[in-house]
């Protein structure tokens, strides 16, 4: 079993992006910029927007992080980001979810110009990749697709299996697939016998986070499977899939964490700059 090692990954993308914005700053005299906007003190989300900024810095994004306390009014927020939508400066807009109650997601995502959703979660981005269109891709199934590629590059006629049908992950996941021209089947909560689903599958990608779902006995042997789940344990952070039964079956492994988690910071650096690339033309 080979394990996909998603931070290597990570670091080899982030260096190919760093060369790209020193290519576009030498070109265009300006480079491209992340804002992220950060409500509340959430500790998971606190330390996800470090990183986040961390990694632009290092590959030369200009970078920057607005906080309002939680209390802070919708309309406030939404104003922000019709401001940032305005400023040539701003490529790439970021709302750190979750939001507090009284905040509408479906509003604040819906304010962020489609030329400027890094998230891909705008409908007119989401309407665009399920099309086949350019667009911006949500960067978690985008962190995933990549692996998926690194590791077999052709995956014309592939079997793949989708655990889990969240807009976030289980949706885009499958377009990005369908492209590649895969037999795609997504599986979910309601699914009658998803064992016999998933050892069907060349590719699994589990992200339903039900810790440890996927069994070795669901895994046939030469398959490639990645865990986007994080679920928080009694035995400390584990996947979706039960790793020590799965590394036995796969030819093919990411391990929680160190496997999808750095590759989705780096597909947000490599939206940004996929931004700002489209905004120059």
């Amino acid at each position: 079993m080979i394990l996909i090692d998603g931070k290597k990954a990570a670091a080899e993308l982030r260096a190919e992006l760093k060369q790209e914005v020193t290519e576009l700053k030498a070109k265009h005299n300006k480079v491209p910029g992340l804002t992220v906007i950060l409500i509340g003190d959430l500790t998971p989300s606190q330390i996800y927007v470090r990183n986040k900024e961390k990694s632009a810095n290092e590959v030369g994004l200009k970078s920057e992080v607005i906080k309002y306390p939680d209390s802070v009014e919708e309309k406030t927020v939404l104003e922000k980001i019709k401001e940032l939508n305005s400023d040539k400066t701003v490529s790439g807009i970021l709302v750190q979810l979750p939001l507090p109650k009284h905040i509408d997601k479906q509003k604040v995502i819906e304010a962020i110009h489609p030329s400027k959703d890094v998230d891909g979660f705008h409908p007119m981005n989401v309407g665009n990749l399920s099309s086949g269109y350019e667009s911006s891709i949500p960067c978690t199934p985008l962190g995933c697709y990549l692996l998926i590629k690194k590791f077999e590059p052709n995956l014309n006629g592939k079997k793949a299996v989708v655990v889990g049908r969240s807009n976030l992950n289980g949706k885009p996941m499958t377009q990005l697939l369908l492209k590649e021209n895969c037999t795609v089947t997504i599986t979910h909560s309601k699914t009658k016998d998803l064992k016999a689903e998933c050892l069907e599958a060349d590719i699994i990608v589990a992200a339903v986070g039900i810790p440890e779902l996927v069994r070795g006995d669901w895994v046939k042997k030469d398959a490639i499977v990645i865990d986007v789940g994080i679920n928080k344990t009694d035995k400390g952070i584990v996947g979706d899939v039960h790793f020590e039964e799965v590394s036995k079956n796969a030819k093919a492994l990411t391990p929680v964490p160190g496997g999808v988690g750095p590759m989705t910071i780096a597909c947000l650096l490599k939206n940004t700059i996929d931004c700002f690339k489209r905004s120059q033309i």
